[in-house]
């Protein structure tokens, strides 16, 4: 029987966690069974196995990944940028309308609370590169670092439960309504700190 390097198989690691994070996000973590989740990724439960301890580890690993993935977006943005492509994309009806490409916290936040220790770690420790890579685009040197921080995690919550509210609406137009005033607040929220040019805003 022929036997697959690390190359290989770190490469079905990486696809096992891709699909599993498109799958939790569409139809939630408890809505996943490893039959579902190595069926999605081409594999076997016995392949699956071979990579995961079980579900939970599965879950602490697309976890991390997710966050990662959005740290990773964010630390791209130009400088100066102050995040407000990240809001403007976040906040569309494109995202709100699929879940399964979108954020993993307002897609899987009320499950997480509800995981082990070890996802719950995952997910606090990916929050917090988050929330600091948002602060990093807040801070235009004047601010201080811990008010940049408290800035980005109020932009934190309101992005991730303006989202949620506007899934869970069955009123398309309100649904609606709730992203365009997030819209507004958390772009006022995020220039809050910025400094006056010729004693006005910065645009």
């Amino acid at each position: 029987m022929a036997r697959y390097g690390a190359e290989h198989k770190q490469a079905t690691r990486r696809r096992m966690i891709e699909t599993a994070g498109r799958r939790f996000k569409r139809n939630g973590i408890d809505g996943s069974g490893i039959a579902t989740l190595v069926a999605d990724a081409g594999l076997t439960n016995g392949a699956f196995y071979g990579h995961f301890s079980s579900k939970d580890d599965l879950v602490a690993a697309v976890v991390t990944d997710q966050l990662d993935a959005q740290v990773a977006r964010l630390d791209a943005l130009p400088a100066g940028s102050r995040v407000e492509a990240f809001i403007r994309d976040y906040l569309s009806a494109a995202h709100r309308d699929d879940p399964a490409t979108g954020c993993p916290s307002a897609a899987l936040l009320d499950e997480i609370g509800r995981c082990d220790s070890a996802t719950r770690q995952a997910y606090t420790a990916g929050v917090r590169s988050v929330i600091s890579a948002i602060a990093r685009h807040l801070d235009d040197g004047d601010d201080h670092t811990s008010a940049a921080e408290e800035r980005a995690i109020a932009l934190v919550g309101l992005l991730v439960g303006s989202l949620q509210l506007a899934r869970a609406l069955e009123d398309g137009e309100l649904s609606d309504r709730v992203l365009a005033a997030a819209h507004t607040n958390a772009l006022q929220l995020a220039r809050a700190g910025r400094r006056p040019t010729n004693g006005r805003e910065s645009a």
